[in-house]
């Protein structure tokens, strides 16, 4: 055989080792690498996701323990349903020491709500309005919960200074049931 023939069977058979090492090794590998590199981001994306998830997880959980404070705080300010008398007593004295004359104290319908109870009292007091003034704002001190729902300030026409007041003020209290 010729040189030239020679030449080219050779250079035939190393384009065909070329093709063949190609098709058979490079393109699997490369293949294979495009694959795991797929599932490499999806493993990143669903690490970033789940470090959002555990942010935010913290986040509800600082903000739930700051809910239960609260609410422990609200709760420490209901007296037990059993206070009830405890607490009219407490803000009939207030009354008095300021120069108010009670005339009348009615209870109302309680109202039942999850975790409190809420006694509405109507009540009527008279006196001068310096008195009353005092009176709501050492109401308003006080470390339990009250709500002054409806005031009614009427002037008395025999007396100057001096009126008569009528409103309802709600007291609120723990349910022992919840």
């Amino acid at each position: 055989m010729n040189s030239g023939i020679r030449h080219i069977i050779f250079f035939i058979m190393i384009i065909a080792m070329v093709y063949v090492s190609y098709a058979y090794m490079i393109r699997p590998a490369n293949e294979y690498l495009t694959q795991q590199r797929l599932q490499m981001e999806a493993g990143r994306a669903k690490l970033e996701e789940l470090r959002r998830a555990t942010a935010a997880s913290e986040d509800l959980s600082v903000q739930l323990e700051q809910m239960e404070k609260i609410i422990r705080e609200f709760e420490s300010k209901l007296p037990p349903s059993s206070e009830i008398h405890t607490v009219l007593e407490n803000v009939t004295l207030i009354a008095q020491r300021h120069g108010l004359v009670p005339k009348m104290i009615r209870t109302l319908k309680t109202t039942t709500n999850g975790g409190y109870i809420e006694q509405p009292l109507e009540m009527e007091l008279h006196g001068d309005f310096n008195s009353y003034y005092a009176f709501l704002l050492e109401l308003e001190r006080l470390d339990r919960i009250t709500k002054i729902r409806q005031l009614e300030l009427k002037k008395k026409s025999k007396y100057e200074g001096q009126t008569e007041a009528k409103f309802v003020m709600s007291i609120f209290f723990q349910n022992s049931k919840a």
